[in-house]
């Protein structure tokens, strides 16, 4: 029983390579079992990359048929049994002319729409909501300077804190909060040494690095929990620097940035009075 589940299992996995691809069980925002595919795009950008990542997939594909073919003929026609006297050609222009042409042609028809989405991510578009994400060792803080420069820390939640739902070692205690249908700008450095900020579904990913303040956009199309990570190795607890965003309607929006002014409100010295308890900040 269990060696037929596990052909079972090997001939799905099969089958949806051979179709694309396709993610199985693929949910929206975070990573699904056995899921082979891109997670399930909610931005402009990430709805390019997967067109992207599809179109050359049809590329590889044929590329990969016609060889096998070529393959297969000269097995067939070229043996020795049906081949018993062999060419002695050295030279034929056209195929020589066709072998160096037909790749330059691939290339280009690949270039063009890869350079157009390297466009497309890099120009930020005129801004509805800025945040700054500074990555440290090894948690998240995030600070809206259009509403009101409050700042706060997000740190994971550890396995024994967690809560029905969440997803482990993606779930966080204070989350980013963004208004859906809205560009938002993330302004991303680092505190220590380099990390990371990325986002699968958001089509987003780029290096904060200390000193150094790079820029990126999204536009989320859909509410929900998106969850991304920190991609940089940066040391011992890499993997408790998850990113967690979630995207609400205007209202919303507007209610917690009201009580986050309040919670996450500065005192004298300029530090935030509530930050997160999660001892990983201390190690």
């Amino acid at each position: 029983m269990l060696v037929h589940r596990r052909w079972i299992a090997l001939m799905t996995m099969i089958a949806a390579v051979v179709t694309g691809g396709i993610a199985l069980a693929a949910g929206t925002g975070q990573p699904s079992p056995w899921q082979l595919g891109l997670q399930q795009s909610v931005s402009p950008v990430m709805d390019t990359v997967v067109w992207l990542h599809n179109f050359l997939l049809y590329i590889i594909t044929a590329i990969v048929l016609f060889v096998l073919a070529l393959l297969v003929y000269v097995i067939v026609r070229f043996n020795a049994g049906s081949n018993p006297v062999p060419s002695k050609t050295t030279h034929n222009t056209l195929v020589e002319v066709l072998w160096t042409v037909v790749p330059v042609l691939i290339l280009v028809a690949i270039a063009v729409p890869s350079f157009q989405l390297l466009f497309f991510q890099l120009t930020i578009p005129q801004a509805d909501l800025t945040i700054k994400a500074t990555g440290k060792q090894w948690f998240w803080s995030y600070n809206y300077p259009d509403n009101g420069a409050f700042e706060f820390d997000s740190l994971m939640i550890r396995d024994d804190a967690q809560l029905k739902g969440q997803p482990r070692l993606l779930a966080v205690d204070n989350e980013v909060v963004v208004p859906v249908n809205k560009v938002v700008r993330v302004q991303v450095t680092a505190a220590d040494v380099i990390h990371a900020f990325a986002v699968p579904s958001f089509g987003v990913k780029i290096d904060a690095v200390p000193g150094r303040l790079n820029e990126l956009w999204f536009k989320a199309t859909r509410e929900g929990m998106y969850y991304g990570q920190c991609s940089e190795l940066c040391g011992q607890d890499h993997f408790r620097m998850p990113i967690a965003v979630r995207v609400v309607n205007d209202a919303e929006f507007a209610a917690w940035i009201e009580q986050a002014k309040q919670k996450y409100a500065r005192n004298d010295d300029m530090r935030p009075v509530a930050l997160a308890t999660n001892s990983s900040a201390a190690e």
